[in-house]
């Protein structure tokens, strides 16, 4: 334990409370303590530690050994199926506190004996216990088996639900009905051909039909507090084809900028498009379509974009853990998706979303169980009406022109305010990096280099005063004549 539970300067434990650790001052009421137990055995294991309270002050317990007997009874007579934890009594502060270590239960779902097994399930979210409604219910004792809600087999559909030519236009090659078996699409059940869930949502034109939680439900949202619906879609049929639908419709909203290389054009957009569309597939292909009426969510506020999937992550999965690796909830959708190339790699897509948004100098996004469902928040610059936009971004009416200039309502040269913030900078004299970023109130760093000043370098209107060493220390960025021209005739941009 002393490796698990660190202590401050003050005697506070340093660890908060969370998915697999909660913490309580004693066991004089037992029930709220036992229905954590059960959740951490269904849900990623967890260590519950008694003699500390909410705020992490270290009390200890007064009859460790009576407590330690306590506890092993509560459990023994409360829960059910029988779980045996590790239970421990650890000095820490010069106090003694009860460490019941409860792994993840290969028996699951555990409940409370005195509710049943129809209400007294209970699961971890996030730092809280909740009870588990009879979808998940279901779905832990599934997964207690090893069998994925997707292998199941859908009996009001037939082999004429399926679109046998579009899936075999996804996936590249022939697809006839015997490779639906070996794809997990399809079996065999009373001598005839039935789809399994994974071949409804792969294939099926309407998956609606049969599983009421897949399609994709796509809003536009304005205001402080995203309750103005400007615009929305919805997103229906086989969920590989639903990805690109649901990136049309985020980037009707988002701005964008061209950028004049070297060579040819190329079009930045206000949002990590690359991100979000990692994020929008791991949606898919995790959903839990078992839940009913609950579709993914996929909502663009003025300064987030948020994606909702129903179902929480699997259990022995913790926010933190996703991050490294990913286990699949939906294995024989996920490989429909990677032999249509919307998936590169199994088991790094979150992590490379981390590392995409780091790139672009974007606060780092946010993923949390919310209810029934896991959100992934990714935040970006301001889309609400009346903010001025950046270099990076235009308003949807416009048409792109140059980097930092647009063609819109008339007005034929604008920039936006940070870039005529950088110009004006510049104008004064050579500056460095750091000091015509700090100028605008943004660090210096890499993404914000490569989003605000690189694009303005490469359309001609800064320029380094040493040019054949642009990773120099002692570089610096002086305005051109073109960006002098552009600072003189500009208009802010709205």
């Amino acid at each position: 334990m002393d490796d698990v539970l660190t202590l401050d300067s003050t005697g506070r434990v340093v660890e908060v409370e969370g998915k697999t650790l909660e913490f309580k001052r004693d066991l004089s009421s037992p029930t709220k303590p036992l229905r954590t137990v059960v959740a951490f055995a269904n849900s990623a294991g967890g260590r519950l530690v008694t003699g500390v309270n909410d705020e992490g002050s270290v009390s200890g317990v007064e009859d460790p050994l009576a407590e330690e007997e306590r506890i092993t009874s509560l459990i023994t007579d409360r829960i059910s199926p029988q779980l045996v934890p590790g239970i421990d009594l650890v000095t820490l502060g010069g106090a003694t506190v009860l460490v019941v270590d409860v792994p993840l239960s290969t028996r699951r779902p555990h409940f409370m004996k005195d509710q049943g097994p129809e209400s007294g399930v209970y699961v971890r979210l996030g730092s809280s216990t909740r009870q588990a409604d009879p979808a998940l219910v279901a779905e832990l004792e599934r997964n207690a088996r090893g069998v994925a809600f997707e292998d199941l087999p859908e009996p009001r559909a037939s082999l004429e639900d399926l679109d046998l030519e579009g899936l075999s236009e996804l996936r590249g090659r022939l697809t006839r009905v015997d490779d639906l078996f070996a794809l997990g699409l399809a079996i065999k059940q009373g001598g005839e051909v039935v789809p399994t869930n994974a071949g409804i949502l792969a294939a099926c034109d309407d998956p609606t039909r049969f599983l009421p939680s897949a399609w994709v439900q796509c809003e536009r949202l304005r205001g402080p507090s995203g309750t103005d619906i400007f615009d929305q879609r919805e997103v229906q049929g086989p969920m590989p084809r639903a990805v690109d639908k649901v990136m049309e419709f985020l980037l009707k909203h988002a701005y964008k900028t061209a950028v004049f290389g070297e060579v040819k054009r190329r079009d930045v957009y206000s949002i990590p498009v690359e991100a979000i569309r990692e994020v929008v597939v791991n949606a898919l292909v995790h959903a839990s379509y078992a839940e009913r009426g609950t579709p993914i969510r996929v909502g663009f506020y003025d300064d987030r974009i948020q994606v909702e999937s129903p179902g929480l992550l699997l259990p022995g999965m913790t926010v933190e853990s996703m991050r490294r690796a990913s286990r699949l909830r939906n294995p024989s959708l996920a490989r429909i998706f990677r032999e249509a190339g919307i998936m590169e790699q199994w088991g790094t897509g979150v992590q490379r979303v981390f590392e995409q948004i780091a790139e672009a100098g974007l606060p780092e996004p946010r993923v949390e169980e919310v209810m029934d469902r896991l959100r992934f928040t990714v935040y970006g610059p301001s889309h609400a009406p009346e903010a001025r936009l950046d270099v990076a971004g235009e308003h949807p009416d416009s048409v792109p022109s140059e980097q930092g200039v647009s063609k819109s309502s008339g007005q034929v040269r604008k920039v936006g305010e940070q870039a005529q913030g950088l110009l004006s900078l510049a104008s004064e004299g050579p500056r460095s990096r750091a000091e015509l970023l700090a100028g605008i109130d943004l660090s210096d760093a890499y993404g914000n280099y490569k989003r605000h000043l690189l694009p303005l370098i490469e359309g001609g209107y800064l320029a380094r005063t040493i040019p054949e060493k642009p990773n120099s220390q002692n570089q610096r960025y002086r305005i051109t004549d073109a960006g002098r021209e552009i600072l003189a005739g500009k208009e802010t941009t709205k």
